[in-house]
């Protein structure tokens, strides 16, 4: 529960010395070593809340009663079939969310682990659409200090808490081992992909030690950003009189989370593949120089029948501070047995001189190259392209993030600079806007090397990658890398069960390197430092809803999202609207049960915009979500066409154009079927048929209306554009009209009301009713409405959803009577969205109420993020309310903050985009050279209209 003081107190800045001494900062104060001055921040002992799930209302109970018991069935029989429904309200997790999230591992797409803010290995997401909460307590990093020619010494994990059991005295398992640390004294700043953990003088009183995690989350990159691996760079300085040594301690469990380390049967050993099934394989790595040495100790186990105890590993450590080097030339391990545990540990010990600095340096990878999705279709991922289709993978992709981590660093700084040097900025604006990315690797995401499936392809075009070894030939740096691969839990997802499993071990030693072989004119090698893959092919990338609405590429709830995907990597925007374009014009005839009503349709219909790309068959059986029939829905073809011109304005791709205009067109057309009066305006059918999936509307509605009259203007500007003059004339026609229209019956001299009906709530102040407007202006197109209503409007939304809502300190609620009430007609017009309060707070900024949009996003930031928040950092919701309680963790929609972004740094070309009214430009006479371009670019719009080269199966 949010504390009554943060309504009340409005902290600006967060700065480090408050968390950190300043006289530690002075010493961490090189190589990148010293947190940020921006940046999320936490102490290690602070309380990690469990956080507190919605419930519906009596009245709504009674509502959903009927859908509620076709939702019971249909997820019983889907679980019948071995699969998981997309959408499960009666599934709890055994782990309890809290509030412990931290900055993820891992580029994009190629699954992803989650690490919580004390340090903890959690959700764990490498099988697509399975999310397996709980932390694994056996992957941790340990450190172990030797002084005084060993007379004192200091031994603990490097997280805070006791584990379960500890103080047994027959305890063989991890609570043997020393969980010392307070966290008192320890701190973690995260600035994603960065995380920067800093022990002050815990354990040991005179030494200061800086954990930073990388990952290779780098904008326009579009081959590190997908690989599947990050770094942890510790920096130690002494601050006594006295020589310290230090063990560093890596420990990894042969696991992907859940229960799978107890299924039996893994081997730590070299490649193993399960039969038929997509292998993961993990490696963890330490990087040995001249004053670093690397032991590993290959296999231990949890169990007291283990031949090498965690409690045997931990004494060993304590002891030596080392292992043995003879295990570099250990065998496979035994097969551990079911309900036993194989662990593996890297060992990075090190002298630090009185007064002293030394950097050690660490790295965990995995390698899960093909992705099986549950009705059989498997994909290789994006990583593949550069890496292979082999396990050994993961022993490459760590060896190359220790080499080039310092590369990846200077990128991400470089990217971040400019917002973060920015001083007209919030502080908590700055961080928050690049920690909410945390969701394109944590959200569930697979981006693969190509749209067709695996078995389609040539057995040529992954070929494995040739290595050879070379000591003759020049290091550019004298260290060498030691590495531990763990070949971990061949799952298949079709059938929900682990494989038998293997580890192995690999070292490079100091005079040998890692160099391409030459095949032809291509290099099969894995230099990461050569050229980015500039191609527009890009592969398929899809991306959950949220980890608990299990639908890829949710079309509705990408128009908010996609700010970030356009600004930071526009190849996978346009990529995916090229996905949907496709949709558009192919139809699936198979029948659905839609759960609402209880009545059938087709699963998808020609025109329609899919609501996703679908769940078990991505790209193939589109439409998971089935509660209502979505080919019915108002606002999916609309925001289709807004989010085509965006792109299509600023990144002024012709060609992306002329090859998505045929969709655009059916788009536009297929809405003729809800203009009931032939006004050219839509009308919504007193159902929930739009985005708020429980908010009836009735007759013509300020939110569906709107985003029809901004995509009636888009498609009349890109008709221009394009050449299509009597495409952009007849939608010239319908704008004119339909806006006529929409003011008359909903305007109201202050605000435009929520529909056109008689209902109870149809006055009621919703605070996305200017959505069109917020895509017209970041468009460049002529605003949809004259100032006055708009600025009115917007103040309207400000005084009452924001500020009538805990004086503005929990972001914009949905739907507000005009008497300052909260909506409660249903479970969505009460809750306040995070990605619609960030979307709000976008289209102020676009209509110059940079302070009122600030303060309406600052709310998302002081109940969410805010160290006197409800704990939702990391993991922002789809919805919560006034007394904050959730809805839908780790969800896609509040990447809308980069809609915020782009306002305050809108392109050149959209700012460059005329400013004659475009409805007026269609009148004017063209010059010849325009109409020869126009003519040229029609002729290229036709030749691309069928599409029936796509994945789908077009019915043209």
């Amino acid at each position: 529960m949010v504390g009554a003081n943060i309504f009340h107190c409005r902290k600006q800045s967060w700065p480090p010395e408050e968390y950190v001494s300043r006289a530690t900062l002075q010493l961490l104060d090189f190589d990148s070593a010293a947190p940020p001055e921006h940046a999320w921040r936490r102490r290690l002992n602070s309380h990690a809340t469990i956080l507190k799930e919605f419930s519906v209302t009596f009245m709504e109970a009674i509502k959903l009663m009927r859908l509620g018991i076709r939702m019971w069935s249909y997820v019983r029989e889907e679980a019948s079939q071995g699969r998981t429904a997309p959408i499960n309200p009666f599934k709890r997790e055994s782990c309890k969310p809290s509030a412990t999230q931290g900055v993820p591992l891992g580029g994009m797409g190629s699954g992803s682990i989650s690490r919580g803010f004390r340090g903890e290995f959690r959700h764990w997401q490498i099988i697509p659409s399975t999310c397996e909460a709980s932390p694994v307590m056996a992957n941790q990093f340990s450190i172990f200090i030797s002084r005084d020619e060993g007379n004192k010494k200091y031994a603990s994990v490097l997280a805070p808490g006791q584990h379960e059991g500890i103080g047994k005295s027959d305890d063989q398992g991890i609570s043997s081992w020393g969980w010392n640390l307070s966290g008192q004294h320890s701190t973690y700043h995260a600035l994603f992909p960065r995380a920067w953990t800093i022990y002050d003088g815990e354990p040991d009183p005179e030494l200061k030690v800086s954990c930073r995690q990388i990952s290779p989350f780098i904008p326009h990159n579009y081959r590190d950003s997908s690989l599947p691996t990050a770094v942890f760079v510790y920096t130690l300085v002494n601050t006594g009189k006295e020589r310290a040594k230090v063990s560093l301690l890596f420990t990894w469990a042969n696991s992907i989370g859940g229960i799978s380390h107890l299924s039996g049967d893994h081997v730590n050993e070299p490649f193993m593949t399960a039969k038929e099934n997509p292998p993961v394989t993990f490696a963890i790595a330490a990087c040995e120089t001249q004053n670093v040495n690397v032991t590993v100790l290959p296999c231990f186990g949890l169990s007291e029948g283990s031949c090498i105890t965690a409690k045997d590993m931990w004494g060993k450590m304590v002891q030596d501070g080392h292992f043995d080097r003879e295990n570099f030339d250990s065998g496979p391990s035994m097969p551990s047995l079911p309900g036993d545990t194989h662990c593996a540990a890297v060992s990075a010990s090190t002298w630090v001189e009185p007064h002293g600095k030394c950097t050690v340096a660490f790295a965990v990878a995995w390698s899960s190259p093909k992705i099986k999705f549950m009705k059989g279709k498997s994909y290789h991922r994006r990583y593949t392209k550069f890496y292979g289709t082999s396990e050994r993978a993961a022993l490459d992709l760590a060896h190359d993030a220790l080499t080039n981590y310092k590369r990846w660093e200077e990128e991400i700084e470089k990217w971040q600079a400019p917002v973060l040097r920015d001083d007209r900025l919030p502080e908590w604006y700055k961080f928050t806007l690049f920690n909410e990315l945390y969701f394109l690797v944590a959200g569930g995401t697979v981006w693969t090397d190509t749209a067709l499936p695996a078995a389609n392809r040539g057995s040529n075009q992954h070929e494995s990658t040739t290595v050879v070894k070379a000591p003759e030939a020049k290091v550019d740096q004298k260290q060498g890398v030691t590495i531990e691969q763990s070949t971990v839990n061949h799952y298949d997802s079709t059938a929900g069960s682990s494989l038998k499993d293997k580890t192995t071990l690999m070292r490079y030693g100091e005079n040998e390197s890692m160099i391409p072989q030459r095949r032809g004119n291509k290099y099969s090698g894995h230099d990461m430092l050569g050229t980015h893959d500039d191609s527009d092919d890009v592969g398929g990338f899809l991306y959950l809803e949220g980890v608990e609405y299990i639908m890829w590429c949710t079309y509705d709830v990408h128009f908010y999202a996609s700010y970030a995907l356009l600004m930071l990597f526009p190849k996978i925007e346009l990529s995916i609207q090229r996905d949907f374009a496709k949709a558009v014009l192919c139809e699936d005839r198979r029948k659905m049960k839609f759960l609402a009503e209880g009545n059938c349709g087709i699963r998808k219909v020609r025109g329609a915009i899919p609501h996703d790309l679908g769940t078990h068959d991505p790209w193939h059986e589109m439409n998971a979500y089935n509660i209502h029939d979505t080919s019915t829905w108002k606002d999916l073809n609309p925001k289709f066409v807004l989010q085509v011109y965006r792109d299509f304005a600023a990144t002024g791709d012709l060609s992306f154009g002329a090859e998505v205009w045929p969709s655009v067109c059916a788009a536009i057309e297929y809405m003729d079927r809800f203009d009931r009066d032939n006004d050219c305006l839509i009308e919504n059918d007193g159902f929930p048929d739009q985005t708020y999936d429980t908010w009836t509307v009735h007759g013509v509605s300020a939110y569906c209306g709107g985003l029809w009259l901004a995509a009636l203007q888009a498609a009349a500007a890109m008709a221009l554009q394009l050449g299509d003059r009597a495409f952009a004339e007849r939608c010239k026609g319908k704008f004119v009209n339909a806006k006529s229209v929409f003011e008359a019956k909903l305007w109201n001299g202050s605000y435009f009301n929520y529909d056109s009906g008689s209902s109870s709530n149809s006055k009621s102040i919703q605070t996305d009713q200017l959505s069109g407007q917020w895509y017209t202006a970041s468009s460049g197109l002529p605003n949809l409405f004259d100032d006055f209503k708009i600025e009115s409007s917007l103040r309207k939304i400000y005084d009452f959803n924001v500020m009538k809502v805990r004086g503005g300190r929990m972001g914009a609620v949905n739907g507000m009577h005009p008497n300052g009430k909260v909506d409660e007609t249903c479970m969505q017009s009460r809750e306040i969205w995070t990605g619609v309060t960030y979307a709000a707070a976008a289209t102020m900024i676009l209509a110059g109420m940079e302070e009122e949009a600030f303060t309406t996003a600052e709310g998302i930031f002081i109940a969410g993020w805010s160290e006197e928040g409800f704990g939702y950092s990391f993991q922002t919701p789809e919805a919560w309310t006034m007394d904050g309680h959730f809805r839908s963790l780790i969800y896609m929609r509040p990447l809308s903050i980069w809609g915020m972004q782009w306002a305050l740094s809108l392109p050149k070309a959209i700012l460059e985009a005329p400013k004659i009214n475009i409805m007026d430009r269609i009148h004017l006479s063209h010059s010849a050279k325009y109409f020869h371009n126009e003519t040229s670019v029609k002729k290229i719009a036709e030749k691309v209209k069928c599409l029936g080269d796509s994945v789908f199966h077009c019915t043209c």
